[in-house]
């Protein structure tokens, strides 16, 4: 991918930066949990206890951190804006307006940007289970008409702290995912049961997946560490797709009910779902795709990450307003973590596998 002199200027600025700045062994590693009910909580991964809340927009879910971790950026949903957050001292530096029922956030692996995703039409509150697995010819998703105003994915320029392009996207867009190289965007949209594919110099879709043969309402979408392949859970009809790395389906593969958060656990061995109306983390073989082991949790946990060691995942849990932290190795929960407000996402410092992020090794090659 050729990047424009100035664009490359910074990835090497923001290289560099990072690599100054990368914590020592005996620095705190920390995840940063949204709250819909207020704020973002700062967990110590060491003590496995809430250290601060760090106040930003009202009805904060989606959340990134830049590789450098100075930054920290999350989508206010009832604000239709972005706060972007020094971590250090826990102050806001910028409120960019983005649009209504802002939601999901990734920032670009080499830094320099965060995308955003908004939905103008839809009331933020969850389609009925009615709407589920479609055939045939498909009725415009319920609550919307033909006049419905699409959703966008903001790109939020992290030097100029402004949106600097929008991508067109469908009636409701959720999760979002990198190709290895950097180069695409890959977005699930669970208004019109499609995958859309971005190409991120031109900012035009490239490809669009029809996943209604399959199931309904893709959510989470999520690359294998090797880049051969994405799984892409659909939530309505309780099963994930696995896409090759042309981004053609291969195969969908049953799971409990309602899953939506997905990540490869740290060395890929096995995919991690969060089936959030079973209540459970299911874990399979990342080859194969047999089940490994159920693992309950809370009520509507729907993003999870690992922490930085690999030895445990943090699961967010926003009804039981709680975290689960489970025991990787054991596949066992070994702790709830207390005192939060209906958790929605979570991400750590140093960068971890997660469902709403990944390590820094992924930055364009």
């Amino acid at each position: 991918m050729r990047f424009p002199l100035w664009n490359a200027l910074r990835a090497l600025l923001v290289c560099a930066s990072a690599a100054a700045l990368a914590p020592s062994a005996s620095a705190a590693s920390l995840a940063y949990v949204t709250n819909q009910g207020g704020g973002v909580d700062v967990i110590d991964l060491a003590a496995l206890k809430t250290v601060r809340t760090i106040a930003v927009g009202k009805d904060p879910r989606g959340i990134g951190i830049t590789p450098d971790g100075r930054l920290l950026v999350t989508a206010n949903q009832a604000d239709a804006d972005v706060s972007v957050i020094d971590t250090a001292s826990g102050n806001t530096l910028h409120r960019i307006a983005v649009g209504k029922n802002a939601e999901f956030v990734r920032v670009s692996p080499n830094g320099l940007f965060a995308y955003v995703t908004y939905e103008p039409s839809s009331s933020g509150k969850p389609p009925a289970k009615a709407e589920a697995p479609k055939t045939g010819a498909k009725p415009a998703p319920a609550g919307h008409d033909e006049e419905s105003t699409p959703a966008e994915i903001a790109v939020i320029d992290l030097a100029e702290f402004a949106v600097s392009a929008r991508l067109p996207a469908s009636l409701e867009t959720e999760g979002m995912e990198f190709s290895p190289d950097g180069r695409n965007l890959i977005v699930a949209n669970e208004g019109d049961d499609t995958v859309v594919v971005y190409d991120l110099q031109s900012k035009r879709a490239v490809k669009r997946i029809d996943v209604s043969p399959f199931g309904s309402r893709p959510r989470g979408v999520k690359v294998a560490p090797d880049g051969s392949a994405y799984l892409v859970t659909l939530e309505n009809s309780d099963n994930f797709l696995v896409l090759d790395a042309h981004y053609d389906v291969l195969k969908a593969v049953p799971t409990g009910k309602g899953p939506y958060g997905v990540a490869f656990e740290p060395g890929g061995a096995r995919v991690w779902i969060a089936t959030s109306r079973s209540e459970q983390i299911q874990v399979l073989d990342a080859r194969s795709f047999a089940p490994v082991a159920s693992i309950p949790v809370g009520k509507r946990c729907w993003h999870f990450s690992f922490t930085p060691d690999g030895q445990k995942a943090l699961v967010a849990c926003g009804r039981s307003d709680a975290v689960t932290v489970i025991d990787v190795a054991t596949r066992q929960a070994v702790a709830t973590l207390t005192g939060f407000k209906q958790p929605w996402g979570i991400v750590t410092y140093p960068k971890s596998e997660g469902s709403l992020d990944a390590p820094v090794s992924r930055a364009p090659r």
